[in-house]
């Protein structure tokens, strides 16, 4: 796949994955510090790895979710909830089971935190049942 085709395909995924909401949030906000990153992340990560057949976009939301809670990048986690929340057909017991799951794997502290980060996005999308 050529550079074009691959800038293509990954805004197509880009688009299917995060929405159009935040995707044109994003191009919206380019400038001439983040534009080569974006292309990067849009050929690369969408276009290359998003596309790839083996995995569906459910086992790979899954995937993501659970390496941000390893990593403690609680911004890309809030993204990526909030994307498998409205884009993704995920319930808030999806989420919860991801995060009970990354609690023995990657510890008590980094789930906790997850469990308040991804609350917060469930009660604000009005999902949170008492």
């Amino acid at each position: 796949m050529d550079d074009d085709k691959r800038r293509d395909e990954g805004m197509t995924q880009r688009r299917k994955v995060l929405g159009n909401e935040w995707v044109d949030k994003s191009i919206a906000n380019r400038n001439a510090f983040n534009t080569d990153f974006q292309d990067l992340i849009t050929r690369y990560a969408w276009g290359d790895i998003w596309t790839r057949p083996h995995f569906d976009h459910r086992t790979r939301r899954v995937l993501v979710i659970g390496t941000m809670v390893a990593l403690g990048q609680w911004d890309e986690f809030r993204l990526h909830v909030r994307a498998a929340l409205t884009e993704g057909g995920f319930s808030p017991d999806d989420i919860k089971e991801i995060l009970l799951q990354q609690a023995i794997y990657c510890g008590v502290p980094a789930a906790n935190h997850a469990v308040k980060e991804a609350s917060a996005i469930v009660a604000e999308l009005g999902l949170l049942e008492r």
